[in-house]
């Protein structure tokens, strides 16, 4: 019997040291290659320039954090977190845009929602819960107050005229609330308004999408449905930038929405009990003020036929999800050149990058050390002393020193600078947080 007994024994020995690998192994391999996918992501957006964040973001305590992956899993973006040596990263910091989903799974409290990455905190107005700003009356919602997600944009407009509606009196020749942008915070805004028959004037220095028409992705993440006022629950958990614009057009269309689309507001006066805007056609009165700007500001456009085109793009944040393209950049600085390589590190897609001047002079001397790689390698296609005359649906008209030139083309990102709203907001009186409030 003991005998017997020991036999078992060896048998079950050796059963479990049979089947500890067996179940161990396959994880651990599994583990490898996530952590190896993650350090290859983390690259890419380095190169690219994408790795930082720039607006709400995660923020992760090491010490705290016990590499469990729940933070990777609950983010719809799909790649903005990773784990790497046992510990949660920050990887594409670009592309985040404040879910909040991360925090949430994290079993041990480790990730915090920072509202600016690291010395970006002076770009952030002061604001109320009520999203008022340090000037009585004017309020700021959506992306220009730390927060791009498209639901939180649509219900801080919604909320603020809520507030505003609370509070106001309608006077005879005097809009109870003018709304700055129609994006999704400023649409929002002023169907709350129409909700509640205040006098509103909305205002759109482009055409109506606001910051959607510039949205960098091919695809937009929501994650839960929001209630549009007027209109009932937009359910989308995802879609095209196209097919939003579209649900928006069929909103307008259904409200019957009033908007002054191409009419940029310049300057804003306090006078105390009403504001006065000057616009491009004329000036308003207004006791209310609803800021609902991008936070990039206006970009400088090329003020070509066809710019208006869904596939013209004024900053990249996933550059990973073009794949197979026909992609012309424009611009010779530092953000034109990361994200020119950064869309080559697809070896299937086809980049061009297009500059006026026959040199670059502005570059990063490491930019500059890659970009001539690229162009040795191929992978960058470069056109310099060349301008965008007509961008077609599914071509680019370059002229060139050898004449005019037709490429193929899928998408165009545009990098000329712009004007960034902040000297405008400070202009009215609005402070931000690196300033002290008297």
């Amino acid at each position: 019997m003991q005998g017997e007994t020991t036999i078992e024994s060896l048998i079950t020995i050796l059963l479990v040291t049979l089947l500890i690998p067996a179940a161990v192994v396959p994880y651990y391999l599994r583990v490898r290659k996530k952590e190896s996918d993650a350090r290859s992501r983390f690259e890419k957006a380095r190169i690219s320039g994408l790795q930082a964040a720039v607006s709400m973001h995660p923020s992760i305590d090491a010490l705290h954090c016990i590499g469990c992956g729940g933070c990777v899993r609950a983010c719809p973006e799909g790649d903005v977190l990773g784990v790497i040596e046992g510990k949660a990263v920050l990887v594409h910091g670009a592309k985040c845009v404040g879910h909040g989903l991360c925090a949430e799974a994290c079993p041990m409290g480790a990730i915090q929602l920072l509202m600016a990455a690291p010395g970006r905190s002076a770009d952030l107005p002061l604001l109320t819960e009520q999203h008022e700003t340090t000037v009585r009356n004017i309020f700021i919602v959506g992306e220009l107050g730390g927060l791009g997600l498209i639901k939180n944009a649509i219900t801080q407009g919604r909320d603020a005229v809520e507030h505003i509606a609370a509070r106001s009196s309608s006077q005879n020749g005097i809009y109870d609330v003018a709304i700055v942008g129609a994006g999704p915070a400023g649409l929002g805004a002023a169907l709350t308004a129409k909700k509640h028959g205040m006098k509103y004037l909305l205002l759109e220095q482009g055409d109506v999408g606001g910051t959607i028409l510039q949205y960098p992705r091919r695809k937009i993440v929501m994650t839960s449905p929001v209630e549009i006022p007027l209109w009932g629950k937009l359910k989308l958990t995802e879609t095209s930038k196209e097919s939003l614009l579209d649900i928006w057009k069929d909103i307008l269309r259904k409200t019957r929405l009033d908007i002054n689309t191409h009419e940029k507001v310049n300057g804003i006066q306090n006078g105390g009990d009403r504001f006065a805007l000057q616009s491009s056609q004329g000036v308003y009165e207004a006791r209310h003020v609803v800021l609902a700007l991008g936070r990039r500001g206006t970009p400088r456009k090329l003020g070509v036929p066809g710019e208006a085109l869904g596939k013209v793009m004024y900053r990249l944040t996933d550059a990973g999800s073009y794949r197979g393209c026909d992609i012309l950049v424009v611009g010779g600085g530092d953000s034109a050149a990361e994200a020119a390589m950064g869309l080559a590190l697809e070896r299937s897609n086809r980049v061009t990058l297009s500059y006026r001047k026959p040199e670059f002079t502005r570059l990063k001397e490491r930019n500059a050390s890659r970009l001539d790689q690229c162009r040795r390698d191929g992978t960058i296609h470069l056109a310099l002393s060349s301008t965008v005359k007509e961008i077609l649906d599914d071509a680019v008209l370059l002229e060139t020193p050898e004449g005019l030139k037709r490429i193929p083309n899928h998408y165009i990102f545009v990098f000329a600078g712009g004007e960034t709203p902040f000297n405008f907001l400070k202009s009215i009186g609005i402070k931000f947080q690196d300033q002290v409030i008297q």
